[in-house]
């Protein structure tokens, strides 16, 4: 069900190096607690090269949420998922991806915007509104989806924006309240609130939920 590949592929340049690196530390220890010079001391270059590709530390902020909306952006968008002839089946099946790529600790699973998001709402508008764009983006592109599954099953077309943005919002739940847990039980608590948030869609659309999955 997943994919041979990466979200992202290795990082090139000072720039590409900056922003992977910040994935890893913002997943680690949150945005506010990742300096400047911690960044560039893991990607490997200097402050001058940081300051030449981002202005500040929240134009970085803005372009991390852009970068981890393109990277994994990418990587759904060539799931298998979407070889299901049944659009139920291919929500269904985002689902089970989701639920199979969480394990480990929260930094291996957690969400890069929405971590940012958490912290930033309130002091970055900026960053606010970039982490919106890529939290929304992915719920965008479950709308065609759901909105043929509830139209297969006799359902309003119009109730798929909504249940979208539920998918996203259950999803991002799901992390945070992993990060309330101790390292090595953190993913099954993840885990299990997407299992039920499946289980949900499957009592949505009735019995006819049961085909290739």
């Amino acid at each position: 069900m997943i994919p041979n590949r990466p979200f992202r592929q290795p990082s090139q340049g000072a720039r590409g190096k900056l922003l992977e690196a910040g994935v890893r530390l913002v997943r680690e220890q949150g945005f506010s607690a990742t300096s400047v010079d911690q960044l560039c001391a893991a990607a490997g270059v200097t402050k001058g090269a940081f300051f030449h590709h981002f202005a500040s530390k929240e134009a970085l902020g803005v372009a991390l949420a852009g970068y981890w909306s393109d990277s994994t952006g990418g990587f759904f968008a060539e799931a298998p998922y979407h070889h299901h002839a049944r659009a139920l089946d291919r929500v269904l099946g985002y689902l089970d991806l989701r639920i199979a790529l969480i394990g480990g600790a929260p930094e291996q699973f957690s969400c890069v915007a929405g971590t940012m998001l958490q912290e930033s709402f309130r002091t970055s508008a900026a960053i606010r509104r970039a982490c919106e764009t890529s939290i929304m983006s992915n719920a965008s592109a479950l709308e065609a989806d759901i909105a043929e599954a509830l139209a297969d099953h006799g359902l309003p077309a119009a109730m798929a924006p909504g249940l979208a943005r539920h998918i996203q919002t259950v999803i991002q739940g799901a992390f945070i309240l992993a990060k309330s847990q101790e390292p090595d039980e953190s993913a099954a608590m993840a885990r299990e609130a997407i299992g039920h948030l499946r289980r949900y869609f499957e009592l949505l659309f009735g019995p006819a939920t049961q085909g290739e999955a």
